[in-house]
């Protein structure tokens, strides 16, 4: 295999060229806004519908082998077909949410020591070039492409879902023509157009492309009401807490635990976009690790009160529903309180789409910049000093589909997305500790190599555990960067053409 293919950029030559005058990006934030990006991209919707499937369980049917997880697949073969139940973790979902804090907990220790080693855009794509080379860089900045796109289809379809059923508690409706997207597998292709989810995904391209103050002010804002609503909920709703419900804490055991675990793994999926505003912070050094572990912290708290509250005020065996949190408000009569559930939910769902968004366009900045796409991604606009040209294509790119497309099906990519990121940061932590040790860190990760490693595990579990189809729609989307890299990104890749420069004088002696 060619040797150029595994190239690595020096961590003073990325620094270096993020200093450029022309491709430089105005430095705004401060550990607060960083901290808000995070909670903004994991308190999502999730925290107001899978809490109560994870808490009741499930059945999930495989009728096919590509609808079973891999996992069941390699271990019990054909037998893995058929009717399966998850079974739920009951009460015991608190205790859920707090394990996968610490399993997303390891991830994010080595992602606080790589951002604080090097604070540029690009988040794991920008990691992996440093430590795994240029194919791996490619590969994995691909990958998180997949990753922010798919999940802002996949919100932004959400998010005028909930906008329809909100008027229609006002008996009002969009008609279905301008509501509905244009193919379901369900319906087939009819003369439709999502248009709320198109104008969202819009909305907020042009909010970013004005500057990531503005944008970090507006998406401060929106986290701070929805927490607002949780604490509301929480609070109000506590008073009809009946202890009976808790018992027993774990109806399932263990394994309801873990299986509720896994449930709710993925609405933690988001911190690691903090890092991808790396070049816009002030002192990245000292507050990307801070913004990337507060901001875990801060949402396993309120994932875990949320879960009390919500098995306690009603048994664990009537949450499975589209709305848990909503109807759990309903029966007990505080429907006041569950307008600012509802207001919770949906800018729940703008925050994310406004950070998932921001990080897309810093991740096609970077690759741009390096040459694996194409330069005009990496301009800079003259006044606002922001990714234009990038940030409107990754607007458009996923407006358009969210109109089109009923994509709720693909958002699993993004998930095995997100994994595979965690495990090569996770490893770059290691390698970078052996090729470098005595480059400064303003963080390190703690019992190295242990924690790293124990997160590489951990995340290869999770990736097992999603289906064989999911594995395959992965590879596909793989398989077409590597035509992309091999016939653009490997011939326009600025760190291949400086060698090839330097490679004359080189041979002259």
């Amino acid at each position: 295999m060619d040797p150029q293919l595994f190239r690595t950029k020096s961590i003073d030559q990325l620094i270096s060229d993020a200093d450029r005058p022309d491709k430089r990006l105005r430095k705004s934030l401060g550990w607060v806004s960083l901290t808000a990006l995070g909670i903004g991209a994991i308190i999502g919707s999730g925290i107001f519908v899978l809490t109560g499937t994870a808490a009741a369980g499930e059945q999930v049917e495989f009728p096919s082998i590509l609808k079973a997880p891999l996992l069941q697949v390699l271990m019990h073969g054909r037998h893995a077909l058929g009717i399966t139940g998850r079974p739920g973790a009951g009460p015991a979902i608190a205790l859920s949410f707090f394990i996968v804090a610490v399993v997303c907990g390891l991830a994010g220790l080595c992602y606080a020591e790589l951002a604080s080693m090097i604070p540029i855009a690009g988040s794991a794509y920008t990691y992996t070039y440093a430590t795994l080379g240029e194919l791996i860089a490619w590969i994995i900045g691909w990958d998180l492409i997949l990753e922010y796109a798919v999940s802002n289809m996949a919100v932004a379809v959400g998010f005028s879902a909930y906008i329809n059923s909100l008027l229609d508690s006002f008996h009002l409706r969009i008609p279905d023509a301008l509501s509905t997207p244009a193919y379901s597998p369900e319906t087939g292709w009819a003369l439709h157009f999502n248009i709320m989810g198109f104008v969202i995904v819009m909305l907020l391209t042009v909010l970013l492309v004005v500057g990531i103050r503005e944008s970090s002010g507006a998406n401060n804002i929106m986290v701070g009401i929805k927490l607002l609503a949780i604490v509301i909920f929480c609070v109000f709703a506590s008073k009809y807490i009946h202890p009976s419900n808790w018992h027993p804490f774990a109806p399932n055991g263990f394994q309801g635990v873990l299986t509720g675990g896994a449930i709710v793994f993925f609405t933690y999926i988001g911190f690691d976009s903090v890092s991808t505003a790396a070049e816009e912070c002030k002192n990245p050094k000292r507050d990307l690790p801070i913004g990337i572990l507060i901001s875990l912290f801060v949402c396993a708290f309120f994932y875990i009160a949320v879960a009390l509250v919500l098995t306690g005020i009603q048994h664990w065996t009537t949450l499975d529903n589209a709305a848990p949190v909503a109807q759990a408000l309903e029966a007990i009569g505080l429907n006041g309180v569950n307008r600012w559930v509802t207001a919770g939910a949906l800018l729940g769902m703008i925050s994310s789409i406004l950070v998932f968004q921001l990080g897309q366009a810093r991740v096609w900045f970077a690759m741009s910049r390096d040459g694996l796409l194409p330069g005009a991604f990496s301009r800079v606009h003259k006044r606002f000093r922001t990714p234009d040209v990038a940030t409107w294509v990754a607007g458009i790119v996923v407006a358009i589909p969210a109109g089109i497309f009923d994509i709720g099906t693909l958002a699993d990519l993004s998930n095995i997305g997100t994994l595979f990121a965690f495990i090569l940061v996770s490893l770059a932590v290691l390698i970078l500790r052996r090729k470098q040790p005595g480059r400064p860190r303003a963080f390190r990760v703690p019992a190295s190599p242990w924690i790293p490693i124990a997160s590489v595990v951990c995340c290869f579990v999770l990736m097992a555990s999603l289906t064989v189809e999911n594995w395959l729609r992965f590879f596909i989307w793989l398989v077409i960067g590597l035509f992309v890299y091999h016939f653009y990104g490997r011939r326009h890749s600025t760190l291949g053409s400086e060698r090839i420069i330097a490679a004359p004088q080189g041979d002259a002696s």
